[in-house]
């Protein structure tokens, strides 16, 4: 309860755009980089987010957004990072004022996603979005509405969509290149004993579902690229005396048009990380398909899908960095994270239904 409650407690960039890359080609690099201030400095932020920056041609970490004052020194020291550029949650309406910062990266539990989004949307702040965009479809159009409403651009942290092999298999569905997809499996999940406090609080927006199950029906979208028309769900638990606020596994089968179903898969209490299409003229896969790193696969017809290589986070910010500078749509908008948790609400009624079969 005390953690939950620390939690709680327009670009001023003027770019020549036609001198500048289209988004995804990174070649010449931009007089200046956007300057993008992070939101909360949990692992996600201190492992991934603020090292691959680092590794990023077209933006930079200029700020940093904390209820925890014991984090800024060791950060202002590792990023030098400027006194001015340093905000709690109480403060960070005043990041408005600041020319630094061009972007704002959202990374805290789910259930502050839209009140910390808009907040920088209303600053006049492009909006970064960590996966899942928001705990509501309610939240989730109040993100979007706010953000429209001050010409700030949305963009959604689902790297995987930036990553090449994924790429690859998006690519695939448009193409037909194995035939007609019949189905799919996308299984996502880890076995986890010292899962984060607020994972575990219905409140916060904890569970596997909001957590990895957001890749294993993300996934089913975009391998497929169609969206489903029918949702059936259950949830279990061989843990009650962890799990007993939110789900640590859930099982759900999506049905797509032209006869096309997904079995998915995310738990808090299995391993597992695949996504497994199958087509009427053959096969491919990814596994692990939403690792950090090592996406790699193979296809029915002996074409291999090798790790890609570069820092998936570098890439995704780099992607939005673009679409920022050059004024081009972003590659994962709102509108995207909006149609993944209209359905994550329909999986969890579904299951409190007993499985029973929900249209979309």
């Amino acid at each position: 309860m005390d953690n939950r409650r620390t939690f709680i407690k327009k670009s001023g960039l003027f770019l020549a755009a036609s001198t500048l890359p289209f988004p995804g080609i990174l070649s010449a690099k931009p007089s200046k980089k956007l300057g993008v201030a992070l939101v909360g400095l949990g692992y996600y932020s201190t492992n991934l987010l603020a090292p691959a920056l680092q590794k990023t041609d077209y933006c930079e970490l200029k700020g940093i957004v904390t209820g925890s004052p014991e984090k800024i020194p060791k950060w202002q020291k590792q990023y030098g990072i400027k006194d001015a550029n340093v905000y709690n949650y109480e403060n960070m309406d005043s990041i408005a004022n600041n020319n630094d910062i061009d972007v704002v990266y959202v990374v805290l539990p789910n259930s502050l996603h839209a009140e910390y989004a808009i907040k920088a949307a209303n600053a006049g702040k492009h909006v970064w979005c960590e996966k899942p965009m928001a705990k509501t479809a309610e939240e989730c159009r109040s993100i979007i509405d706010a953000c429209r409403e001050n010409d700030v651009k949305l963009s959604i942290g689902y790297r995987m969509q930036h990553e090449a092999n994924t790429k690859t298999i998006m690519k695939w569905a448009k193409t037909k290149s194995f035939g007609a997809i019949e189905e799919l499996k996308a299984n996502a999940g880890f076995y986890g004993t010292n899962i984060s406090p607020w994972r575990l609080e219905q409140e916060m927006g904890g569970g596997a579902m909001y957590d990895m199950g957001v890749y294993s029906l993300n996934g089913a979208r975009y391998s497929t690229g169609m969206e489903p028309v029918a949702v059936s769900a259950t949830h279990s638990t061989k843990r009650p005396e962890m799990f007993d606020e939110v789900d640590e596994t859930t099982i759900f089968t999506l049905e797509f048009s032209e006869g096309i179903i997904a079995n998915c898969r995310t738990s808090f209490g299995e391993s597992m990380n695949i996504l497994d299409i199958n087509c009427a003229k053959g096969s491919y896969y990814l596994e692990p398909f939403q690792a950090y790193s090592g996406v790699k696969g193979k296809a029915s017809d002996g074409t291999v899908l090798e790790p890609f290589g570069k820092n998936q986070q570098a890439v995704q910010m780099d992607d939005d960095a673009l679409a920022i500078i050059n004024n081009q749509p972003v590659l994962v908008p709102g509108e995207e994270g909006l149609k993944d948790i209209l359905i994550v609400e329909k999986i969890f009624e579904s299951a409190s239904k007993g499985g029973q079969r929900l249209s979309l």
